[in-house]
């Protein structure tokens, strides 16, 4: 099943297209759509914070990793700031979604 976001007034893909977009290419309700959306982004959200993977075939995988503390630098001041210890989201493309990106950069072959 393919789905065309042509329809999209801004450059930006939200969770209220993706909903219209399912409202319209698949035809559940715009209140199944909303949740079915919502419910999608709250179990990737829910398995990071328990800093579980998320691999997404096809698509990539959404990472959780632990940075270390380490001493900083006020831009504006010059001053020298510690940077605490945290976690963040990577997320590193699958081979599928970089070959995709490459061929449409491409363009159309004559």
């Amino acid at each position: 099943m393919e789905f065309s976001i042509e329809s999209l007034e801004t450059p930006a893909l939200t969770k209220a297209h993706l909903a219209e977009l399912l409202f319209e290419q698949i035809g559940l309700n715009k209140r199944e759509s909303k949740d079915m959306i919502d419910a999608f982004f709250d179990l990737i959200s829910d398995r990071l914070v328990e800093g579980t993977d998320v691999k997404i075939s096809g698509f990539g995988n959404f990472q959780i990793r632990t940075k270390a503390p380490r001493p900083g630098r006020n831009p504006r001041t010059g001053e020298s700031i510690p940077i605490e210890a945290r976690r963040v989201v990577t997320f590193h493309a699958s081979h599928k979604l970089k070959e995709q990106i490459q061929v449409t950069a491409a363009g159309p072959t004559a």
